[in-house]
C-alpha cells in the first residue's frame, strides 16, 4: 500500500507505514557548494528514508559528488541513490561511486539493501521505448548494442529483485519504466526516456511503488500494465507536496 504524503505533516506514517522522500535528477555543480543543504535538512524532518533517483551530479565529476556528499551531511536519515546518466558523462564514475558509498549512501547497481523492514532493489535502467514500438535487436550492431544494453538492466533488476526477502519493496530507477510519467516531454524524444522491458520485469513480482526520475517535464503518477504504482520524482516534476520531493508511505 503506498500512501501519499503532504510536507508539513506529522512524520510517523498510517498503520506503521515507513515515510520515504524521493526525488531525482539534483544534477548538483562544482559551483552549488550548499545548495541542497537546507533541502536535505527538511527531508529529514519529513521522512524516514531519503532516495535519490539518478542524476545525483551535472556532468558526473568526482568534485561535485563530493559537494553532494558533503551537502548530505545535513541529512539525519538512511539514503538510497541508483546513478543516472549525467552521472557517467566525464567517465569518472568509478571515482563517484566510491565518494557517494563513502559517504554511507546506499548506492545500489544492481544490488538490493533492506532498510526498516523494506527492501529497495535498485538500477539505473536504460532506453529502448515503450510498448510495442520498443527497439528491437535488428540491423546494426550500434543498434544491436542498444537493445542488449536495456535488456541486460532489464536482467540485472530481476536478479535483484529476486534477492529481497521482505514483504515490502521499492524499485528505484533512474530512466521511465512506462510511458505515462514522461508525457509531457517531446514525443520525439520518448524512446530516449526509458523502457518498458522495465516494467516488465517489475511486473514479475510483488512491488510496493517504482521511482524514477530522468523525464524532467514528465508527470508525477502512473501505474506499470500490472498495476504497480510509478512515481517520476524528478525535481522538477509537479509533486503532491509541493516541494522538490516526493513523500510515499509504504
Amino acid at each position: 500500500m503506498v500512501e501519499e504524503g503532504k510536507a508539513g505533516t506529522a512524520r510517523t506514517g498510517s498503520d506503521g507505514a515507513v515515510r520515504i522522500a524521493a526525488v531525482g535528477d539534483l544534477h548538483v555543480r562544482e559551483d552549488a557548494q550548499g545548495a541542497c543543504r537546507d533541502l536535505f535538512a527538511e527531508v529529514s524532518r519529513e521522512a524516514d528514508i531519503f532516495v535519490l533517483a539518478g542524476d545525483l551530479t551535472n556532468l558526473g565529476k568526482p568534485h561535485e559528488a563530493e559537494i553532494l556528499a558533503e551537502d548530505l551531511r545535513a541529512c539525519a536519515i538512511p539514503v538510497v541513490a541508483v546513478l543516472g546518466n549525467h552521472d557517467y558523462e566525464s567517465g569518472a564514475v568509478d571515482d563517484v561511486i566510491a565518494i557517494l558509498r563513502q559517504a554511507g549512501i546506499h548506492l545500489l547497481d544492481g544490488q538490493t539493501a533492506e532498510i526498516r523492514d523494506i527492501g529497495f532493489v535498485g538500477v539505473k535502467g536504460f532506453i529502448g521505448g515503450f510498448g510495442p514500438r520498443m527497439l528491437g535487436s535488428f540491423g546494426e550492431p550500434a543498434i544491436k548494442a542498444m537493445v542488449a544494453e536495456s535488456i541486460s538492466e532489464s536482467m540485472r533488476l530481476e536478479n535483484a529483485m529476486r534477492q529481497v526477502r521482505t514483504a515490502r519493496t521499492l524499485v528505484v530507477l533512474h530512466y521511465a519504466p512506462i510511458v505515462e510519467t514522461v508525457a509531457g516531454e517531446p514525443l520525439e524524444i520518448f524512446p530516449f526516456l526509458g523502457s518498458s522491458r522495465l516494467a516488465e520485469t517489475i511486473d514479475r513480482f510483488q512491488v510496493s511503488a517504482v521511482v524514477h526520475g530522468h523525464a524532467h517535464r514528465g508527470v508525477y503518477e502512473g501505474r506499470t500494465p500490472g498495476g504497480a504504482p510509478v512515481y517520476n520524482v524528478a525535481m522538477h516534476v509537479t509533486k503532491p507536496t509541493g516541494r522538490p520531493y516526493a513523500l510515499l508511505e509504504i
